[in-house]
């Protein structure tokens, strides 16, 4: 239990890392592409600018799903990617189908894994609504 424990914890801890590294990048990023879009053009240049956003935090939460997939593939729980993969989507998104179970030897990890997910995709959520609020009130994302 304290080694499942341990390895869903350094998941957790790595995925709120780089999911926070993709928010600081987008900022920089968007900040850049708001300077040089028109500024007569509010809706399109709203538009261009949450479309980059939506879609690279999703780049965010698709790494994050990529990092448990390849940790249970490294534990041995999954013999393919494939369905190291699709349990960690089913895992991460809170969905759960049960079409695809772990064995007791790691099954923390899943509540662990969508403990996760259901944090980074609030977080998500409240960084693309700040950003969308920004937008709208001229400031720099």
């Amino acid at each position: 239990m304290l080694k499942q424990i341990i390895i869903g914890s350094l998941l957790i801890c790595s995925t709120v890392i780089i999911t926070i590294s993709f928010f600081a990048a987008a900022s920089g990023m968007f900040d850049f592409a708001n300077k040089r879009l028109q500024s007569g053009l509010k809706h399109l240049k709203m538009m261009i600018i949450l479309s980059g956003a939506v879609l690279w935090m999703l780049a965010a939460l698709s790494t994050a799903v990529w990092i448990w997939a390849l940790a249970f593939l490294w534990v041995g729980e999954f013999q393919t990617l494939e369905a190291a993969v699709y349990f960690s989507i089913v895992s991460f998104t809170t969905l759960g189908f049960g079409d695809v179970i772990i064995s007791q030897e790691w099954r923390l990890l899943s509540g662990m894994l969508a403990a996760n997910g259901f944090l980074l995709f609030s977080l998500a959520t409240a960084f693309l609504i700040d950003f969308l609020v920004r937008i709208q009130d001229g400031q720099e994302p």
